[in-house]
């Protein structure tokens, strides 16, 4: 185990099994984040574009669900699908404000793209998209992109882009997503963006697992410091997420 696991504080993308195709509980997950010291725990299920999603009443009825659960934070939200070259999310403002946390990908199942300059005008569109925190996975090479203007948006509009553990599974069959994920991570260090890492855990075991990144990371030499994930407190305040939501 890499030495600067002792150090995460904070992973924001995981799923459950409401999203269709996850293994753990909300409880189960709560248990491992909390058992794995975290300070902050995301849970994002898909938007309604991927099949097998939960119901959009599932994000609805978000307050019944406690946010404090010991020392551990709990930030319930959603993982929105980025559709088409324009930028569109598949759900709607009236949702968005019920979430903790929104991440916005690029998935297979529902992206309808375009050229690599109309792709990439589209994931930045989401990006300047007031309601997207965090972009999940822009480097696992779904979608063929120019990092620089992404990068540049990002650092204008505070919006984090995700380094994907998930994403460098064999069976996930990425063959772009080292190079990318390399580009992006030297694009960040030259423009000092930070970034955070992801799990994308689907079970509950696989909760704040960065095992695939950080070689890395020491490839690309990148800094400590622009990881957000070593400071559960620069992570709320560079997105601007207030107190925990009450019931």
């Amino acid at each position: 185990m890499d030495k600067r696991m002792n150090n995460i504080e904070l992973d924001v993308h995981t799923h459950t099994i409401a999203s269709g195709h996850a293994y753990s509980t909300l409880s189960e997950m709560v248990a491992e984040g909390q058992r794995k010291g975290l300070s902050i725990l995301g849970i994002t299920e898909h938007g309604e574009a991927i099949p097998g999603t939960c119901h959009p009443l599932y994000f609805r009825n978000m307050h019944v669900v406690p946010r404090q659960w010991g020392n551990m934070r709990l930030l319930l939200g959603a993982e929105l699908n980025i559709l088409d070259t324009k930028g569109t999310l598949d759900m709607n403002e009236e949702t968005y404000e019920r979430l903790d946390v929104r991440l916005a990908g690029i998935h297979r199942l529902c992206w309808k793209g375009g050229t690599v300059d109309e792709n990439t005008a589209g994931m930045v569109a989401a990006i300047r998209n007031p309601w997207t925190h965090i972009i999940s996975h822009p480097g696992d090479g779904t979608a063929e992109l120019r990092f620089e203007p992404i990068v540049l948006a990002a650092k204008e509009t505070k919006t984090l882009l995700e380094i994907n553990n998930s994403t460098f599974r064999p069976m996930r069959n990425f063959p772009n997503a080292r190079a990318n994920n390399l580009e992006l991570l030297r694009l960040c260090k030259q423009y000092e963006v930070p970034v955070i890492l992801g799990s994308d855990a689907h079970i509950c075991y696989d909760i704040a697992n960065y095992e695939n990144l950080y070689p890395l990371l020491n490839e690309a030499e990148f800094p400590d410091e622009l990881i957000i994930n070593y400071s559960s407190e620069r992570f709320l305040a560079y997105l601007g997420i207030g107190a925990p939501v009450r019931g």
